[in-house]
């Protein structure tokens, strides 16, 4: 089986290596350009581009897909899928087309729910109902094409964000391979999205992840349940914070009580070292 995987951060990574454990390794990674990375600004390849060098696979890195002259190495060549997952860009239709049995997505919500750019830090946001993956056929519009295989996961109650994002992308890559072996055989009948049913998420920005919160008492109930779930769905990036007599402490830890009362472990105080939310809060 002959297929491009079109994926750029460490979640399509985590993808890869469950396609791999089934023996369908990509013939070719698209991905975005290097960039510079952190406070130095080092010109940094995306995780997807090292995981191809690693296993000497071949690596395109378009800074466009708007010109169909500079993609002769998808366009002159016989491809079985496209295989899309956290790719970055905006693929024309004339390109979805291009493969056999077309260009397949894993989106990590349960679609038509959380379409958009940030559906798993969404999921612990907003609607934890909408937790699973989604593989569909793509089409012109977003996260809108024709549905082949959806599986849940159960989330009772919030995690944070890192673990949720493991437990996607690797179930991501899981479900990917059980329809690029079953789509061929005509085991899989796509089925259309229920449009009506759609709701949307925005890209998360830093300025989304201030609590609002006086740390000498932290909230109960239905306000501590909502903290919390922030806390989760920016951990890693861009971190939950609070701000307190003028200076901004970073939430690195978190937990939530069975009577639903805000517990705040570690933080990092503006300027200072990471240490425990007891050294400053009593």
């Amino acid at each position: 089986m002959k297929f491009a995987f079109f994926g750029t951060p460490e979640l399509a990574v985590n993808a890869l290596d469950e396609l791999e454990t089934f023996g369908l390794v990509p013939s070719l990674i698209v991905t975005t350009s290097d960039a510079p990375v952190g406070r130095k600004q080092i010109i940094t390849p995306p995780p997807t581009k090292v995981w191809a060098e690693e296993r000497q696979i071949p690596v395109f890195q378009p800074t466009t897909l708007k010109h169909k002259e500079d993609l002769t190495l998808l366009s002159d060549n016989t491809w079985d899928f496209f295989v899309v997952f956290a790719y970055g860009k905006i693929m024309p239709e004339w390109l979805l087309s291009l493969p056999k049995y077309g260009t397949i997505n894993a989106h990590p919500s349960l679609l038509p729910k959380l379409r958009g750019a940030s559906p798993i830090r969404s999921t612990l946001l907003t609607d934890l109902s909408a937790a699973g993956v989604t593989i569909m056929q793509m089409d012109a519009e977003m996260d809108h094409g024709p549905i082949l295989y959806q599986q849940p996961i159960s989330l009772p109650v919030p995690i944070p964000g890192q673990e949720l994002d493991r437990i996607a992308s690797l179930m991501c890559g899981d479900l990917l391979a059980h329809v690029m072996q079953e789509l061929p055989k005509g085991t899989i009948v796509p089925a259309p999205q229920k449009h009506e049913d759609a709701t949307f998420c925005t890209k998360i920005t830093k300025d989304m992840a201030e609590l609002t919160i006086d740390p000498t008492a932290l909230p109960t109930g239905e306000e501590a349940l909502a903290c919390y779930r922030k806390i989760c769905a920016f951990d890693g990036w861009p971190e939950t914070f609070f701000i307190h007599e003028k200076k901004r402490f970073k939430i690195k830890s978190a937990r939530l009580t069975e009577d639903q009362k805000l517990v705040i472990e570690r933080i990092v105080p503006e300027g200072k070292n990471e240490t425990d939310f007891k050294n400053y809060f009593a």
